[in-house]
């Protein structure tokens, strides 16, 4: 990808002009850096700015530039590398010539290039417009495609609905058939979403199938649906054993969405009871040899059909225009594009998509309509040349990130905090109007999703997004363009062996499952020592004996790494780590003290000190960040920790450094004050009497301070009274948006000081709060806040002077664990922006308030304040089946 190499090596270069890296830049060779950087910022521009409908020959041209470069950031890279790694003066004064002479080449490669490129001549009647892919992102034209919009689907649904509720006493089996990308699972969520169908059923699960059955996460989403509690730990058969007992004399609904085998099917069948209850399951399969399989002799497979031409239309016109008319100027072309979709719902949505990010006007839609028509094939080639007409439609920026998302395992959520910092550390984000650059891969993302290419997850507390997901069709387009544009190499355990000697020129590797030790092999580029590779990702969790030490050895030629996330490899790398001087990204597992000093470019440190099983005990190993500039985040787990800043070799203030999170710090003070423009900071400390004092004190330095999480394992609850820690807490930043206590044990009276803070968004507190009585007068206004949980609390009366005055903008409350709470107060019910009241493993008066509000909130007309109860466990499962 020409654009985001371009972007990396421009990153590399601008670091040699950071203070903490002056001397691997002697001045002389700073000229030839600033006369490179200026050639490639030419050649970015030239990127940028190019409008062209020759899509081909951008395409060759942006390979050119790719090639170029990547050859120059491994000059660049390895000469570098020599002079970080120098041990002597005179090692690193040879190695420092060279990387003159090293360069000096490279600026006429790239100078040269930069002539070259400017000389292309485009064909000006291209086969596609690239000209309507160059239109500039703005948050006020968002595109209004929503996702799962259900369009020509009533009769279907209406079928499934009957097949749900018939009165036949057995387990049922419903499968849905269909092609990919024709609305199978859309149906589906729709029909498990039905809050008349959900109500009918005592337990609901979403399990996704992929064509790789994995049981075990299978196994734990049915687990995560049904039960509460942590089962990471626990093998299979005891995963079975509560799916089973879970299930077992409930009625429920189970959706297995997109299973490819009859083989899966037979795994999984045996893990849901049949105690004719009229349970069922809603299985959707592109196979009809599995639907046949699976279905009931009384109901055949449900077989869904392309939408007829009219519901394209609606659907097409719904995505993109929402409740306004489509322009008469443009109806008959329009229902030509739509045509040529020929009633795959995914194309549709996708061409829609792209029109969304256009001018209504009737010549991109022409250019659009020409384009569609030259398409020819099945239905599924269409959908693939659409989704590929998308993709190239994009802004260079978002084609590499787009690309990226690939490389992740199929049929999986993925964290939205976790890719964006990936995003960063490969150089794909670029600053944007003063923003931090996880704002700018915020927005990045939603302009994905505004583009129908991704799709939205899950949401956090504060409704914004916490995981995404990508159409399996959509990965498939990611993994054709990703093998041409060289972007990510997928590596699977079932990859055969000569396939796998191809990473020796991939950039980037993300190995997807478990590798056999035959399948390893030591990766030689041409020049017999380093590989080129520059990020190696693993998705597979690995425990002690299960990571081939082939693969562990093929690390001494990943030389010129700069990402290396293998957090889910239990294994040690603490000698690798301090020999890839390029890291920007680690998220690893040690077992050794390592020096982190040649690091100089770091922005995302992730470690953890594997103890355990013949492993070393606990004992604390400080680390020394404190020359890391371009730090970002910082996640280092007990019992290693961050050392004192006052007593590192000139220190510098880590003023990128935007969220930290810190286990039992020696430091906690020092830190702080070394890290002032922090957004999110966790803090976990098990001693038992902290000084609450300082901390705060610190804390309020803190001014961009906008989540803050606070764990203690001891605590005298007597420290939190008094007027200072009055004013301490109306001291803290303005711009806290979300707070989580654990174990805090907060006296009611202090924890009504937190309406003080005018942008709380979000409160979650377990074993936080301490008291009988929480009162909360007419001026303690909680002005911002939506989300509130609370959790194994000894509250028993609980009086507002008014909820709607105390919680005006509340959205969602939580409580779990109260046995001594008389009641919700009836007034919670006012609050105009109430959605859910949410009750779990609390007494029956509790249950019983909660319903009274509910009811009294839909005599007077509201029907959209929603109650979810989880009662208290009374009966004990019996004796497992076996």
């Amino acid at each position: 990808m020409a654009y985001a190499a371009i972007s990396s090596l421009m990153y590399t270069l601008e670091q040699l002009f950071k203070p903490n890296q002056s001397f691997v830049c002697p001045c002389s060779t700073q000229q030839h850096v600033e006369n490179l950087n200026q050639n490639l910022s030419a050649l970015q521009d030239f990127l940028d700015n190019t409008t062209t409908k020759d899509i081909e020959t951008l395409k060759v041209v942006e390979k050119r530039i790719r090639d170029v470069v990547y050859k120059a950031e491994d000059k660049v890279d390895s000469s570098l590398r020599s002079i970080i790694l120098a041990d002597s003066t005179e090692s690193r004064e040879g190695a420092c010539k060279f990387f003159e002479e090293e360069l000096v080449k490279v600026e006429k490669d790239v100078d040269s290039l930069r002539k070259e490129v400017t000389l292309v001549e485009f064909n000006k009647h291209g086969t596609k417009s690239a000209e309507l892919a160059t239109t500039p992102f703005s948050p006020d034209k968002k595109s209004t495609i929503v996702e799962n919009t259900v369009v020509g689907m009533k009769d279907d649904f209406n079928i499934i609905l009957d097949r749900l509720t018939t009165q036949k006493d057995e387990l049922i089996v419903i499968p849905i058939l269909g092609m990919g990308g024709i609305g199978k699972t859309t149906l589906a969520r729709k029909v498990y979403d039905d809050s008349c169908i959900r109500s009918r059923f005592d337990k609901h699960a979403w399990v996704t199938i992929s064509q790789e059955y994995n049981e075990r996460q299978m196994l734990l989403e049915v687990v995560s649906s049904i039960t509460t509690g942590g089962s990471q730990e626990m093998s299979n058969d005891e995963l079975m054993e509560i799916v089973y007992r879970g299930l077992k004399g409930r009625r429920f609904l189970i959706v297995i969405d997109d299973i490819w085998s009859t083989e899966a099917w037979d795994q999984m069948q045996r893990i849901f009871p049949n105690d004719e209850n009229k349970s069922r399951i809603l299985l959707t399969t592109r196979l009809k040899c599995v639907a046949d399989y699976v279905n009931c002799p009384d109901f055949p497979p449900h077989s869904k059909s392309f939408l007829s031409l009219e519901d394209s239309w609606n659907l097409f016109t719904e995505k993109l225009f929402k409740k306004d008319q489509c322009p008469p100027l443009l109806v008959e072309i329009g229902k030509h594009i739509v045509q040529q979709c020929q009633g795959l719902p995914l194309s549709i949505v996708v061409v829609a998509g792209l029109l969304g990010k256009m001018d209504l006007t009737h010549d991109n839609w022409k250019n659009i309509e020409e384009n569609l028509s030259s398409f020819f094939g099945t239905v599924s080639e269409r959908c693939q040349s659409i989704l590929s007409l998308s993709y190239n439609y994009l802004p260079q920026y978002l084609k590499a990130c787009f690309l990226y998302v690939g490389g992740f395992p199929e049929d999986r959520e993925i964290n939205v905090s976790r890719l964006i910092r990936l995003w960063i550390s490969e150089q794909f984000v670029k600053a944007r109007n003063n923003k931090r650059l996880e704002v700018v891969g915020e927005e990045y993302l939603q302009e994905l999703i505004d583009r129908s290419l991704i799709l939205t997850g899950k949401q956090r507390a504060n409704g914004r997004m916490k995981t995404f997901k990508i159409h399996d069709l959509l990965r498939q387009l990611c993994l054709s363009e990703t093998h041409t544009e060289n972007v990510v190499h997928i590596m699977n355990g079932n990859v055969p062996m000569f396939l796998l000697e191809a990473i020796d020129d991939q950039r980037r590797v993300i190995l997807l499952s478990k590798l056999e030790e035959k399948q390893v092999y030591p990766p030689m580029h041409s020049n017999g020592i380093t590989s080129i590779a520059r990020t190696f990702i693993s998705m597979q969790y690995f425990q002690y004996d299960e990571f081939p030490e082939g693969v562990y050895s093929i690390f001494s030629a990943f030389k010129l790494l700069k990402v290396l996330d293998v957090f889910t490899v239990w294994y040690d790398f603490s000698s690798v780590i301090p020999e890839l001087v390029h890291l920007r990204y680690v998220a690893a597992r040690i077992e050794e003290g390592l020096s982190l000093d040649k690091l100089r470019n770091l922005q995302t440190l992730i470690l953890l000190k594997n103890i355990g099983v013949n492993r070393p005990t606990k004992s604390e190993q400080p680390l020394d960040i404190w020359r890391m500039s371009e730090l970002r985040h910082v996640d280092i787990d007990s019992p290693l920790y961050i050392s004192n800043p006052l007593e590192a070799e000139n220190p510098l203030f880590l003023n990128n450094l935007q969220n930290l999170y810190l286990y039992n710090s020696h430091f906690f003070e020092e830190i702080i004050k070394r890290t002032p423009n922090l957004k999110t900071l966790k803090f976990l400390d098990e001693s038992e009497h902290p000084d609450w004092s300082a901390i705060l004190d610190s804390l309020i330095l803190l001014e961009e301070l906008e989540k803050l999480v606070i764990q203690l394992e001891r605590m005298n609850v007597n420290i939190f009274c008094g007027d200072i820690l009055y004013c301490k807490i109306k001291k803290l930043s303005p711009n806290i948006k979300k707070l989580k206590l654990l174990g805090t044990h907060i006296p009611w009276e202090v924890v009504n000081l937190l309406a003080y803070l005018p942008n709380l968004e979000v409160i979650e507190g377990e074993y936080a709060f301490s008291g009988t009585d929480w009162k909360l007068d007419e001026d303690v206004v909680f002005c911002k806040l939506k989300y509130l949980l609370i959790g194994e609390a000894d509250l028993e009366r609980w009086e507002l002077a008014a909820a709607s005055d105390n919680f005006p903008m509340l959205e969602q409350l939580i409580l779990y664990g109260f046995d001594k709470l008389e009641e919700i107060p009836e007034s919670i019910g006012d609050i105009m922006t109430l959605k859910l009241i949410k009750i779990d493993d609390c007494s029956s008066s509790i249950e019983n308030s909660a319903k009274r509000i509910q009811q009294e909130q839909q005599s007077l007309g509201n029907y959209e304040l929603q109650l979810r109860i989880t009662p208290k466990e009374s009966a004990t499962f019996g004796s497992s089946s076996s």
